[in-house]
């Protein structure tokens, strides 16, 4: 427990799970001062959330950390769908877009270990047994008493960002209500062996019985068993047993660990800002976890958060940029709750003839390559858009276009400087990509890369936005949707902010007023 904390700050974060601790390392990676604290006195030993998806993966990429991840966790390639006692189907996850065509078992502890490492290699710390006691206002930001032990502490911090979970104490004194509703059927889980297990352990499996359970892979041949209990009491690892031998008379559990229930949330905070207060993660939202979005949500908030934060704390940028974060995070978790309840509903099917009926639905979906596509996308969060941003432009609606994630499947020609498109934007800052086709001439790019390269000499680009301009060729531009020359502004969190493909200098001078808010965007 430390024996006293800084009394300024620029960003309070409370909470250091897996969104405070990633966004506690990108301010510090961008040198925006905070100050981390968990009321816990010890990381967790053991946390039931297990499933990373390719988006998440493509954001520890961007900070370097996705060979860490992928080393340590288990690849789960396809989800086999069983009801019933037969099997309805599976998803293939390597059509889901990402070039991370699986997600990633790992116990969250895990998670937050390799995070913790980031954070302190970016000079950061974790203050732990200290917790959030009271928020009052304090010239432009806040005062937060934050109480060590016995021993209480007055911060005065420009931000605070509450990632404190289900029970915010942060948005409890925020006054922000949290809209939703409990989930009446609880959940168990337990890890465990799965002895005369058939299939590759690179998948998941559900199986949508009365008492619905599921088995996410972990590494080491083990499992995250999930399942819907038919009662508050009994033995879970004997009813996890009875549906599984339905389908594999001959597997058993064992070496089992962990065992234990929980109730589960379907809520979404009423606003994920109250003026220097903001919320992320479960604090912000939560969900069914028969979707496994609850962490991967809290990591792209965090994702979305922490660089908008920075250009403000810099003075690059106006704070109304700020208000960017809850109008493009909000919407995804008000979609992945109204799934999530599908899902539940669906899960929570009793009469015969009802489940039958689901039961031909979801066959008949994973039977259709279009339908059975969509549910692959929308399963490994790759759907994730921000087309309705105030802060994006050009090409909405198209494959390549802003508000869409930047690709990370197009190769490129060999001395581009990288094997993956995408590759070329891992900054802290803006990357203008430069994109040509064929019969742009050699001539027509350098000189408009020149172009832009003197206007962000000369300031009228702002270089707080624009860290990097880089121009390619791509033989296959026509066939990807790009014209002769497009420009993509591509965001530090890998979303594109702008696509223009003529007035490509004024286009960008437009962008940088919607985000900076420092230049006329008209």
């Amino acid at each position: 427990m430390p024996s006293s904390l800084p009394s300024q700050t620029c960003v309070l974060v409370v909470g250091a799970g897996p969104t405070g601790l990633l966004l506690a390392g990108e301010l510090q990676r961008r040198g925006v001062p905070n100050l981390l604290i968990d009321a816990r006195a010890e990381a967790l030993h053991w946390d039931r959330a297990t499933v990373i998806h390719p988006l998440s993966l493509e954001i520890f990429e961007a900070l370097g950390l996705v060979d860490r991840f992928l080393e340590a966790g288990c690849r789960q390639r396809r989800i086999l769908i069983h009801a019933d006692g037969q099997r309805l189907g599976e998803l293939d996850l390597a059509d889901c877009g990402s070039r991370y065509g699986f997600n990633l078992g790992l116990s969250e502890e895990v998670t937050e270990s390799i995070l913790t490492d980031h954070l302190e290699s970016q000079g950061g710390a974790v203050q732990r047994s200290c917790r959030l006691v009271a928020l009052a206002p304090h010239g432009e930001g806040v005062s937060a008493t934050v109480a060590c032990g016995e021993q209480e502490h007055a911060v005065q911090a420009r931000w605070v960002v509450g990632c404190d979970g289900l029970r915010s104490t942060t948005r409890a004194l925020s006054g922000l209500d949290f809209e939703g509703h409990g989930i009446s059927r609880p959940w168990a889980v337990f890890d465990a062996a799965v002895e005369g297990w058939a299939e590759s352990h690179e998948v998941n499996a559900a199986y949508l019985d009365a008492s619905p359970l599921i088995l996410t892979a972990l590494p080491d041949e083990r499992w995250r068993v999930y399942l819907r209990p038919a009662a508050e009491e009994g033995d879970l690892v004997a009813e996890a047993a009875a549906v599984l031998g339905r389908y594999l008379p001959q597997a058993r559990f064992s070496a089992v660990e962990n065992p234990s229930r929980f109730h589960c949330h379907s809520r979404v905070a009423s606003s994920f800002r109250a003026g220097p207060v903001f919320l992320a993660g479960d604090a912000a939202h939560v969900c069914s976890p028969a979707e496994g979005h609850g962490m991967n949500g809290g990591l792209h908030d965090a994702a979305n958060l922490a660089w908008k934060l920075a250009l403000v704390h810099h003075g690059a940028a106006d704070s109304a940029l700020l208000d960017s974060y809850e109008q493009e995070r909000r919407p995804v978790a008000q979609q992945i709750c109204r799934s999530g309840d599908a899902t539940e509903q669906a899960h929570g099917l009793q009469e015969s003839g009802e489940r039958a009926t689901r039961d031909r639905a979801i066959a008949a979906m994973l039977a259709n390559p279009v339908a059975r596509q969509q549910e692959v996308v929308a399963e490994t969060e790759m759907n994730v858009s921000y087309a309705g941003s105030a802060i994006i432009g050009g090409g909405e609606g198209q494959p390549i276009g802003a508000g869409q994630r930047l690709p990370t499947t197009i190769a490129l020609p060999p001395g581009a400087g990288a094997s993956l498109l995408h590759a070329l934007t891992h900054r802290c800052g803006h990357t203008l990509l430069l994109l040509a086709g064929p019969e742009l001439s050699p001539e027509a790019l350098s000189s408009l890369q020149a172009e832009l390269e003197a206007d962000r000499a000369a300031g009228s680009l702002p270089l707080a936005l624009v860290e990097a301009v880089v121009s390619l060729r791509l033989e296959e531009a026509a066939s990807l949707g790009l014209g002769p020359l497009t420009l993509l502004a591509v965001r530090p969190d890998g979303f594109i902010g702008l696509r223009a493909d003529v007035d490509h200098r004024n286009a960008v001078r437009r962008y940088g007023g919607l985000v900076m808010g420092r230049l006329n965007p008209a």
